[in-house]
C-alpha cells in the first residue's frame, strides 16, 4: 500500500493531483490514498469564501469546486482533516465526517476510519486554550469571533479519542503535538523558523491535547502541517513503541509538501474506506456529553459520581455492528447541498440554481 501525505492543501487540488500523477508516472508506482493534513479549503462557491477566516486578498476560489460540481473527478481517494483556514460553514454540515465531493472524504472534527487494514485517526482544527472547554456553539452567519473559534479544538474531541484502546496506525492533526520539537532536529528547525525559539524553549509550541493523544495512543505514524515546513521526529515511548512524526509544508513549488508512505502488503486488505466500530461506540457512549452552549463544559473524571471511562466493551461494539450492518463508506452517498461556483459571475456572486 502506498499513501501520499500532503501538508497544507490550501485549495490547490488540481496542483496536488497533477503532482501525484507525475510522481506515479516517473516512479512507475500507484498511489492508493491521498491524506491532507488540514487547510484543505473545500470551497464550493463565494458564500463559502466568506466563511473562511483569511484576509480578503486570499479569497481565492481555487479548484475544489470543480470536484464538488462534477466538472472533474478526484483521480485518487482523498481523506482530509480540517485546519484553521477552512470553509467552516461546509465542514460544520459534517461534524462526524462525510463526503465533501465524490471520492473526497472529511474525517470530521475528530474521527477514526479504516482504509483496508490501516486504521487512521485524526483531529481537526488548532488548539486555543480559551476555547478548549467550550461547547460547539458556533453557526453561520459567523461573527468576527466565531469565524475563528469554530475551528478551535474542543475538549470533547480529545476526550473521545482518549477512549480508544485498539491500535491506531496513523494519526493526523493540523497543528503539531506540543513538545514534538525535542524529538527531532530542533536546531535545524530554528535555522529555518527562528521565530519559534521562544515557544519551543517555553514548551508552548504545539497542541497539548495532541501531545496527550500522542503518548496515549502511540500510533505508528503521526502527520501534521500548519507551520509550513518539513520536520521529522522519532518519539520513543516508555513501553518500547515508536511513533514516526512528520510535518509537511504547504502546496507550493520547491516546497516539501508531499511524502509517500510505503506500507507492507498486510495493510492492503480490500482498500475500501470503512467506519470504525470502536469509534462509533465511543460516539454513542458520549453523546450525552455534547454541548452546543457558549460556556465551558467540564467533562467527567475520576473522583466523581458518574461514569468517566467510555471505552466500549465487546457488547457495545457488537451493538454498533448490528445497527450499522455494513461499515463501508460509499462515495455514491455524496449529495450536493449548495450551489456551485459560477465562472461567469466570478467573485461577485453565484447563480442560485439546483444541481
Amino acid at each position: 500500500m502506498k499513501i501520499a501525505i500532503e501538508g497544507c492543501a490550501h485549495g490547490e487540488l488540481d496542483k496536488i493531483y497533477e503532482c501525484i500523477e507525475a510522481l506515479q508516472e516517473r516512479e512507475s508506482i500507484k498511489i492508493d490514498l491521498l491524506i491532507c493534513c488540514g487547510d484543505f479549503q473545500a470551497v464550493r462557491n463565494n458564500d463559502d469564501l466568506k466563511a473562511m477566516a483569511v484576509p480578503e486578498k486570499y479569497h481565492n476560489i481555487c479548484t475544489f469546486y470543480k470536484y464538488y460540481s462534477g466538472e472533474k473527478a478526484a483521480p485518487i481517494l482523498t481523506l482530509f482533516i480540517g485546519g484553521n483556514h477552512e470553509a467552516s460553514n461546509y465542514l460544520q454540515e459534517l461534524p462526524f465526517g462525510g463526503w465533501v465531493a465524490p471520492n473526497i472524504y472529511y474525517l470530521g472534527r475528530a474521527g477514526v476510519i479504516w482504509f483496508g487494514n490501516l486504521r487512521i485517526g485524526g483531529m481537526s482544527g488548532i488548539f486555543k486554550g480559551h476555547d478548549y472547554l467550550q461547547g460547539f456553539w458556533e453557526c453561520p452567519p459567523y461573527t468576527q469571533n466565531s469565524i475563528r473559534s469554530v475551528y478551535h479544538v474542543r475538549a470533547l474531541d480529545a476526550f473521545r479519542l482518549k477512549q480508544l484502546v485498539e491500535p491506531v496506525h496513523v494519526m493526523l492533526s493540523h497543528d503539531w503535538p506540543r513538545g514534538i520539537a525535542k524529538y527531532g532536529n530542533a536546531d535545524n528547525l530554528l535555522k529555518r523558523k527562528p521565530f519559534l525559539r521562544d515557544d519551543i524553549e517555553s514548551n508552548k509550541l504545539g497542541s497539548p491535547p495532541a501531545e496527550q493523544l500522542l503518548h496515549k495512543l502511540k500510533p505508528d505514524y503521526w502527520f501534521s502541517a500548519h507551520l509550513h515546513c518539513q520536520f521529522a521526529a522519532l518519539v520513543k515511548h516508555e513501553d518500547g513503541k515508536e511513533t514516526k512524526f512528520l510535518a509537511l509544508d504547504k502546496c507550493l513549488p520547491k516546497r516539501r509538501h508531499l511524502q509517500i508512505l510505503d506500507l507492507p502488503i498486510e495493510y492492503d486488505g480490500d482498500k475500501l474506506l470503512k467506519h470504525d466500530a470502536e469509534w462509533l461506540a465511543v460516539l454513542k457512549n458520549t453523546n450525552h456529553l455534547l454541548s452546543v452552549k457558549n460556556i465551558d463544559s467540564h467533562l467527567p473524571g475520576p473522583g466523581g459520581n458518574e461514569r468517566y471511562d467510555f471505552t466500549p466493551d465487546d457488547e457495545e461494539k457488537k451493538n454498533v455492528l448490528t445497527l450499522m450492518s455494513d461499515l463501508t463508506i460509499k462515495s455514491e452517498d455524496f449529495v450536493r447541498t449548495a450551489p456551485v461556483y459560477n465562472r461567469e459571475i466570478g467573485r461577485a456572486g453565484y447563480r442560485s440554481e439546483s444541481r
